[in-house]
């Protein structure tokens, strides 16, 4: 299950006379059995070293810098113990009254770095020559109970770095773990925090969430730990107003279909997350006909107007009445007048991506909620529409 590029740069720093480990959630997740999302690699090997010893290899980040090493098509992340060991002297030597027993040299930097790891069950490392797993936090007991838990107290961890948050609620939603007791305090608490982070950094744990297979539990969670309301207010609104009255959820339904269709090892582009919370907001805002509904996203498929329209006429039906989206159901409205609504249709589905990326036009939307707090914040990018 180990991907062939990660083999090839444990091998190159392995014959470099390095020693080279796998490291984080690709070990946690293949002793689950899963398929990662991606292979992180740490060495005895500084920065510079690494990357001397590929082809296509370069230095990323300031405060914690990796080599990204480009190969067979993939990008591996390699770091190395020395960065943290530099980064965190003074930590080090606090911590050097906690170093486990008969703890020798190497042992020692395994552990340094452990330390400074985020969850018990990311903290593992994997050496793939001799089969060795090293544990020095009880991750794989964590592992066996499904169980989340931070290496440190929750909120010290998640004040030392707010999305830690994010990361732990999407790690639980793809592997449907339980939460300890301080972590679930921890995130109620400083769930506001994330409204800080930079909008990039956001950007990259909410597609983590909705592209990779887990969708559905994901914004549950976020909802669960209040995040939902500061990351996408509107659908936040529209999941408490609809639970509020017992509808059918047609936002949760189009991510639990995602869902089927993707997975870590085949995820999603995040223009397609982005493109449904159009389409969904679209029809929030402006319901419509079922029979328009099935032919936008008909045409779409078939990328081609006649057969759509045959399709969506052969097979266009309302199982379920999504309220306030579906309007109502027409079997008998001419090609001439569905092409007309189909086309306005879908000028309001483009135009409803400025409530997702202008804080002005989301306070707009939100005034379908009133009572509902929004949070102001918009963090995906105009130009993924």
């Amino acid at each position: 299950m180990i991907s062939h590029p990660s083999w090839i740069v444990l091998n190159i720093l392995h014959k470099g006379g390095f020693e080279a480990y796998l490291v984080g959630g690709c070990v946690r997740d293949l002793l689950l059995n899963r398929i990662p999302k991606d292979f992180d690699v740490i060495t005895t090997a500084n920065l510079k070293q690494i990357r001397n010893k590929f082809h296509r290899a370069v230095i990323i980040g300031r405060r914690f810098p990796i080599c990204r090493v480009h190969i067979k098509g993939s990008i591996i992340e390699v770091s190395s113990f020395e960065t943290v060991a530099k980064h965190d002297e003074e930590k080090g030597k606090a911590l050097s009254s906690l170093v486990p027993n008969r703890c020798d040299e190497k042992d020692l930097i395994r552990w340094r770095n452990s330390s400074n790891r985020d969850f018990t069950i990311n903290s593992l490392f994997f050496d793939p020559f001799t089969c060795n797993i090293y544990d020095y936090n009880d991750g794989m007991s964590d592992l066996k109970l499904l169980k989340l838990r931070t290496l440190v107290p929750a909120h010290v961890s998640f004040q030392e770095d707010c999305a830690r948050i994010l990361r732990g609620l999407r790690i639980a939603a793809r592997l449907h773990l339980s939460f300890s007791k301080d972590i679930e305090r921890a995130m109620h608490d400083l769930s506001d925090s994330i409204a800080g982070l930079d909008k990039f950094r956001l950007m990259l744990e909410v597609n983590y969430m909705l592209s990779y297979g887990a969708a559905v539990p994901s914004i549950c969670l976020l909802q669960k730990f209040n995040l939902l309301n500061i990351l996408l207010p509107f659908q936040a609104a529209y999941i408490n107003q609809q639970r509020s009255v017992k509808n059918s959820m047609m936002l949760m339904k189009l991510f639990f279909n995602l869902d089927k269709l993707v997975s870590c090892d085949h995820p999603a582009d995040s223009s397609l997350w982005v493109g449904m919370l159009m389409f969904h907001l679209a029809l929030v805002n402006n319901p419509q006909d079922a029979l328009v509904v099935w032919t936008f996203a008909s045409v779409l498929y078939h990328g081609n107007w006649k057969e759509g329209v045959e399709f969506a006429r052969e097979n266009a039906k309302l199982d379920v009445k999504f309220v306030p989206e579906i309007s109502g159901f027409s079997e008998t409205k001419s090609d001439e007048d569905l092409a007309k609504e189909v086309a306005q249709f879908a000028a309001l589905v483009q135009d409803s991506v400025w409530a997702l990326t202008e804080t002005s036009n989301l306070l707009e939307s939100m005034s379908r909620y009133p009572s509902f707090p929004c949070s102001g914040l918009v963090f995906i990018r105009r130009a993924l529409q």
